[in-house]
C-alpha cells in the first residue's frame, strides 16, 4: 500500500509582484540578530517575526546578565532577495546592532 499517490496540482507558487518566485532558490537560512537593549530588545525581535507570517523553523534567545548584547536566531525558508529583504527590515529596527548568517 501506499501512502503517496501523484494528484495534479493548481497551486503555484509566486512573488510579491505575481511572477513565479524561484523555488530552487528558497531553502531554509539562519539569521543571528544582535540586539544591546537585552530583553526589551530580543522581545521587539520576536514580535516581529511572530508577525511577518512566516514559519519559523528554529527559534532560539541568548540573554545574559552582564553581557552587553543579545541575540535572537532563527531558521526560516527564503530566498536570497528575501533573506537580504530581513536583514535589512531587521537592521531598521531601533538597537539592532547586526543580522549575521550563522
Amino acid at each position: 500500500m501506499s501512502i503517496t499517490t501523484h494528484r495534479p496540482s493548481t497551486f503555484s507558487f509566486t512573488d510579491s509582484s505575481g511572477d513565479p518566485a524561484d523555488i530552487a532558490s528558497r531553502m531554509p537560512r539562519r539569521r543571528t540578530v544582535v540586539t544591546g537593549d537585552g530583553i526589551d530588545g530580543v522581545m521587539r525581535v520576536a514580535s516581529v517575526l511572530q508577525a511577518c507570517g512566516r514559519t519559523l523553523r528554529e527559534f532560539a534567545v541568548d540573554v545574559r546578565e552582564g553581557v552587553a548584547y543579545s541575540s535572537v536566531t532563527c531558521t526560516m525558508s527564503m530566498t536570497p532577495d528575501e533573506a537580504e529583504s530581513f536583514e535589512n527590515g531587521m537592521l531598521a529596527m531601533p538597537g539592532v546592532v547586526a543580522v549575521d548568517p550563522y
